[in-house]
């Protein structure tokens, strides 16, 4: 065979082998794309609260804070933390990430569901007429008590404390109202205590406890809800902690809370979920009337299970990546990392396998024109009577001919000679059949 020729051939199978490998990367690559973690959504829906609520307070902060990253967030305002549960429950409801807080979940309803992140007390606030029912009697049986509209992490929290403490619609109005106009019927005195459950920093409670005309209550069993509920706090708000020169409150206050929590469904995206904890550490990180500075955002359970992601985001904060690159440049290069180690699995057993397969292939070929051979080689050597000389010749030819056309590697050209004058025997056998 010419050096031109074998060159040719070498060349156009290393192209073979090439174009092999390549596809077999480019679809381990693709089926990798597919099974492992996609990149980031660039949009996510926040359920927050009602307008004046101070979860969409925090749900505009994180909205300003994460398109700073390149992530768009659209609020869902709902009726408060309850509503907001239904929703993460509901795959198609399109909601990503909700404001929560304990004691709203239930199981097994909630076992996709993870906290990200606590973020602040949320205390119960008890405010009441000092002239009511409830000064009076120093009870809620028999009053006229707002609970909170249907819907709000407030209802949720006190409907199980209210029965406990035999408070029901059969001896007391519980009104399901909320908000201000909670706070608006307090003040007519349409009712006699209002109850809600928020940070300490909400609008609605500064109003309440600046208002001389109400009063918040001091609970003295407090410490046994803590022992009863496992998502409760006991907390002292001390006196003047409010407002030192006019002394709000003016004596300590005994009340019982539980914590704001950031949930989700459990497939939220780790990068996303490192990105709100990052959020959350510097927007719920200061000090509060109940919360240290830095005890937020926080990973011990509340009553949702711990996202891991977010508890190994917490404890070792973000990669050496997301500190040097932007949020998108890192994301991307953490995936390609992640692909590259299964990649150089692959691409080192297809160094050693595509030579093989190849030449597997063409050894097949070469046992695939043997046999045809020997086939005929016995046809005519067993052949009796008249003699298909002619049909034989025929097949001969195609024989010949595909062994003509294709070029074998070097490695096989001592077969491909011995098949070439195996050909010409059975040839000149079956011209003496003639």
């Amino acid at each position: 065979m010419p050096a031109a020729s074998i060159a040719r051939l070498f060349q156009r199978r290393n192209l073979q082998l090439v174009l092999l490998a390549l596809l077999a990367i480019g679809a381990a690559v693709w089926i990798a794309f597919q099974v492992l973690q996609p990149l980031p959504p660039r949009t996510i829906v926040i359920a927050s609260g009602v307008e004046d609520g101070l979860y969409h307070r925090h749900a505009q902060r994180y909205a300003t804070w994460l398109r700073e990253h390149g992530i768009r967030v659209v609020e869902r305002k709902t009726s408060g933390a309850a509503e907001n549960y239904r929703l993460l429950l509901d795959p198609k409801s399109g909601v990503d990430v909700a404001f929560m807080q304990g004691g709203i979940a239930t199981f097994p309803e909630a076992d996709r569901l993870v906290m990200l992140a606590s973020l602040y007390v949320e205390p119960l606030w008890l405010f009441y007429r000092p002239d009511g029912a409830i000064a009076r009697n120093n009870t809620l049986v028999g009053s006229r008590i707002a609970i909170g509209i249907p819907g709000s992490g407030t209802l949720a929290f006190v409907d199980p404390l209210l029965t406990a403490n035999g408070v029901t619609p059969a001896n007391s109005t519980l009104h399901e109202t909320g908000g201000k106009e909670a706070l608006r019927q307090l003040r007519s005195g349409e009712i006699d205590a209002a109850l809600f459950v928020g940070g300490a920093d909400s609008p609605l409670i500064q109003e309440a406890i600046f208002d001389p005309a109400i009063r918040l209550m001091s609970l003295p069993r407090a410490d046994a809800y803590a022992r009863r509920y496992g998502y409760i706090n006991r907390l002292t708000l001390p006196a003047g902690t409010i407002d030192l020169a006019r002394n709000l409150p003016p004596s300590d206050v005994a009340t019982i809370g539980t914590k704001a929590m950031l949930a989700a469904r459990d497939d939220l995206h780790p990068a996303i979920i490192n990105l709100l904890i990052d959020a959350a550490r510097e927007i719920h990180g200061g000090q509060g009337v109940f919360e240290t500075a830095g005890e937020f955002p926080g990973t011990t359970r509340v009553d949702l299970p711990v996202s891991p992601y977010a508890d190994q985001h917490h404890r070792f904060g973000p990669s050496f990546l997301y500190q040097a690159m932007p949020f998108w440049a890192a994301a991307l290069v953490e995936r390609l990392v992640v692909l590259l180690v299964p990649l150089l699995f692959l691409v080192f057993p297809l160094v050693n396998l595509l030579p093989r397969v190849v030449q597997w292939r063409d050894r097949s070929r070469l046992v695939r024109w043997y046999g045809r051979l020997a086939m005929l080689e016995r046809d005519v050597a067993t052949r009796q009577g008249d003699a298909p000389v002619d049909q034989w010749l025929q097949e001969l030819a195609e024989i010949s001919r595909a062994v003509g056309q294709r070029r074998m590697p070097p490695a096989f050209a001592s077969e491909v000679f011995t098949l070439r004058e195996h050909i010409d025997l059975v040839r000149r056998e079956i011209l003496a059949k003639r």
